[in-house]
């Protein structure tokens, strides 16, 4: 006879792997507001610059992915993150 599934058990796990999912995207945009050099803008600039990236039309983001896989394969190794890399291939680039 079957053991019986603990499906609270499963809601934990998978309420745990969502928590450290958005651990690892919170740390990866991190890393990128470092590597890009926009840290160095105060909040309130980073935000007026994300929202007006947010409201640019679709050609002008177009452009976008190719510049940014441009700036991830201009890097050494040792300064990305691996999965960097990989992310970029999945992203248009």
């Amino acid at each position: 006879m079957r053991n019986p599934r603990d499906f609270d058990a499963d809601l934990k796990a998978l309420a745990d792997k969502a928590r450290q999912l958005k651990m690892r995207k919170q740390n990866q945009l991190g890393e990128l507001v470092m590597a890009t050099g926009a840290d160095a803008l105060s909040v309130e600039e980073l935000v007026g610059a994300l929202l007006d990236a947010a409201g640019t039309d679709a050609a002008t983001r177009e452009a976008w992915p190719q510049t940014g896989h441009r700036l991830l394969s201009a890097r050494t190794a040792r300064r990305w993150p691996p999965y960097w890399s990989r992310a970029g291939q999945h992203c248009g680039g």
